[in-house]
């Protein structure tokens, strides 16, 4: 058993993306190297002490806390799949702790910035297909990937839903906005594409557009829109989620709309809209603020 069988396991069995398993494959060919350095032939073979003493290597050489995290979490996947398998007595990363990072919530759009980003102009040539793309991005809060991925028998118009395969080809099923089903109408119409093809079709017909092809053409449409912060398609996921949040509170269901396994990671957004409601309380409340004695 090692590193390689485990990247095929994650490959196969758990069906994890192309970006997931290169960031393990990085994150363990990092140990391997460090191992080589210390003239330690079988990574199996680590201790604690040891896994300890890679973590602050990575540390001091500059790595952010961020990535020495991630380091550490494919360290001990890597070694809860070994002990699984019966190569291992127990798993030496278990209860070491890389240095903390510092959570940055995420730049979100306020509801009037999000209006002003997806009306675009359809009377451009491409406008009709960028309307029904920000439409949609920011009506289901779609990952650019399943954005991406879309071919047109995934949508119910009739249902106002759409059938998405997101992070660890997990289904689920969105709900999709009226005047994103409008804009996707007109767009289906003017494009007369049939349900196999792509609903945002590359330079060839028959292939979806490439990630950064939206990624570029996103942070044009905000130049021409009057938006100046750095508009990027997660962006409008984010702005998705912090609106919903704000205004239903269900942060479950917000979590099933995003796809997220975890709670946790849609935990953010209960953050910002803390944020949200902390200006508002500065703004209203009497005795929020210390105000200036009046001059007699």
């Amino acid at each position: 058993m090692n590193i390689a069988s485990f990247l095929a396991y994650l490959e196969v069995e758990r069906r994890m993306s192309a970006h997931t398993l290169d960031a393990y494959r990085r994150d363990l060919e990092a140990l391997q190297q460090w191992c080589q350095t210390q003239g330690i032939t079988d990574v199996a073979a680590l201790d604690g002490e040891q896994i300890r003493a890679f973590i602050a290597a990575e540390h001091r050489r500059g790595l952010s806390p961020k990535s020495v995290q991630r380091r550490l979490s494919a360290c001990r996947s890597f070694f809860v799949w070994m002990l699984k398998n019966g190569h291992l007595p127990h798993n030496p990363a278990a209860g070491i702790r890389a240095p903390k990072a510092a959570r940055k919530l995420p730049q979100v759009l306020d509801v009037d910035e999000a209006v002003r980003l997806v009306e675009v102009p359809q009377d451009v040539p491409l406008g009709t297909r960028d309307r029904a793309m920000l439409e949609l991005f920011y009506s289901s809060g779609l990952r650019l990937s399943e954005l991406c991925a879309l071919r047109w028998r995934d949508l119910d118009f009739a249902q106002g839903l759409v059938q998405v395969l997101g992070k660890g080809s997990r289904q689920r099923i969105v709900p999709v906005g009226s005047h994103a089903c409008n804009a996707l109408k007109q767009w289906q119409a003017e494009s007369a594409a049939g349900a196999d093809a792509p609903v945002f079709p590359g330079r060839n017909a028959d292939q979806p557009i490439t990630q950064r092809a939206v990624q570029l053409r996103m942070k044009q449409l905000a130049q021409r829109q009057g938006i100046y912060k750095r508009v990027h398609p997660h962006l409008l996921r984010h702005s998705f989620a912090t609106h919903m949040l704000e205004s239903s509170g269900d942060l479950r269901g917000v979590q099933e709309l995003l796809g997220h396994a975890d709670i946790a990671a849609t935990q953010i957004y209960t953050h910002l809209d803390f944020q949200h409601l902390a200006q508002v309380y500065e703004g209203a409340h009497p005795r929020a603020h210390r105000k200036k004695a009046d001059k007699t």
